[in-house]
């Protein structure tokens, strides 16, 4: 159960990160010869912020949707 509680997150923040900055650099340079290579840097530095943004809003998050859903 521990380890489910952070390799979640890790997986998540991979994934999101990955195609989030995918996107914002094909939008900022377009498809140019070394967008892979921009791409992958640019996924590094968003994938360090974007997993402790994860561990940090996600139990937040379940906060505010259980005080949202509590009297239904």
């Amino acid at each position: 159960m521990k380890a489910s509680r952070l390799l979640f997150p890790f997986i998540l923040s991979c994934m999101m990160s990955f195609l989030i900055s995918g996107i914002t650099t094909l939008k900022a340079v377009g498809f140019i010869e070394h967008f892979f290579s921009m791409w992958m840097s640019a996924w590094i530095i968003a994938w360090m912020f974007a997993f402790p943004s994860v561990l940090i809003c996600a139990p937040i998050a379940q906060r505010i949707v259980n005080f949202i859903l509590k009297d239904r």
